[in-house]
């Protein structure tokens, strides 16, 4: 097997020459320091940013993978901040781990409630899902204005900002949440037979609902699995600013989930999907993300290289080169045994 065939060997590649020219243009991108007992550098901080969009990329490749898509990530986030940063906000001592770890706990649990309810829509009320969570992406904000208020809501907390700041022995614990999870849904979806009864739900969901698959459940779940973890995001980036913004919160974090998604391997279609992949694809985000800021791109042209390097990535992993790559390497292949085959044969008279 061609090593080029293989669906993460383009997006890897890509993160790889990411890696590379930003090494070439500043050597100390790859210096990684010990101070205090914590790591630092550019890698570390790649990492530690990267935490929210890989939390709400995953959640996304499940409901992708059963034909779906959830557009409310972004609104789930914002919720989930407001919902927090409100009784944090409102408690008699902000401060205390134990408040915060209430208002974590509620907020998510708001956030599971979001996802149900995308899940209902879609599962049991057999609404489109681009239709669907467009109604909560919609109105998902206004919500978390209400619970704000219409104000920023800040905070100052030790415990809420080690969410996003902290260190857990030598790795931010930002990145620690982003790996348990990844690891989680890799030996749920990957060791047990749910991940090919969602694969079975993405590519025909009729034909496993007649094998006996229970399809109404499991994109019921994606969708509160997707919900959670885009709370949890939510949380995160509530952590890192210190405060619930409900404008800015996730403000088009479902575009780029969906870009990771996509650059990861994943068919939008449905089916067979790839948490390995979407985690490179959002590595190759956030890379690309500190590139552009290397390089001074001005913010309003920022998108056009973003947008060309996201391109070249996605036709380097097109089935229509690979097919042409796979032409290449045929036609290429030594044609010695061919040119025997193809001999005249002689025949030899008795």
């Amino acid at each position: 097997m061609r090593i080029w065939r293989h669906r993460l060997f383009w997006p890897s590649a890509a993160l790889v020459v990411l890696v590379a020219v930003n090494a070439i243009a500043r050597p100390q991108f790859l210096r990684i320091t010990l101070q205090d007992g914590e790591l630092y550098g550019a890698l570390i901080d790649i990492l530690r940013n990267s935490a929210p969009l890989m939390l709400v990329a995953l959640g996304m490749t499940i409901v992708i993978a059963t034909r779906g898509i959830d557009l409310s990530v972004g609104a789930v986030m914002a919720v989930s901040g407001a919902v927090a940063l409100t009784i944090i906000d409102g408690s008699g001592d902000p401060g205390a781990t134990g408040t915060v770890l209430v208002a974590v706990v509620v907020a998510l649990l708001v956030s599971l409630v979001l996802g149900a309810w995308n899940g209902f829509l879609v599962s049991a009320l057999g609404i489109q899902p681009i239709v669907a969570t467009l109604v909560l992406m919609l109105a998902g904000r206004g919500v978390a204005l209400l619970i704000t208020g219409g104000f920023i809501t800040t905070v100052n907390s030790a415990p809420l900002a080690y969410i996003a700041s902290g260190y857990l022995t030598v790795l931010p614990f930002a990145f620690i949440i982003s790996v348990v999870v990844i690891t989680a849904l890799g030996l749920v979806e990957r060791r047990t037979a749910l991940g090919v009864l969602t694969e079975a739900v993405g590519i025909n969901p009729e034909a496993s609902r007649l094998a006996g698959v229970r399809s109404r459940g499991i994109i019921w779940g994606a969708y509160m699995v997707s919900g959670v973890l885009a709370g949890l995001a939510g949380i995160i980036y509530a952590s890192n600013i210190k405060a619930a913004d409900a404008n800015a919160a996730g403000f088009l974090i479902e575009l780029y989930a969906i870009l990771a998604v996509v650059l990861g391997g994943t068919s939008l279609a449905g089916g067979k999907f790839s948490i390995a992949g979407t985690v490179i694809g959002v590595l190759i985000i956030q890379t690309l993300d500190s590139t552009i800021l290397f390089l001074g791109v001005p913010s309003a042209q920022s998108p056009v290289f973003f947008a060309f390097v996201v391109v070249a990535v996605v036709i380097a992993q097109s089935p229509r080169t690979r097919n042409a790559l796979r032409a290449l390497g045929g036609a290429r292949r030594p044609r010695a045994a061919a040119s025997v085959q193809d001999r005249p044969k002689v025949e030899v008279a008795s």
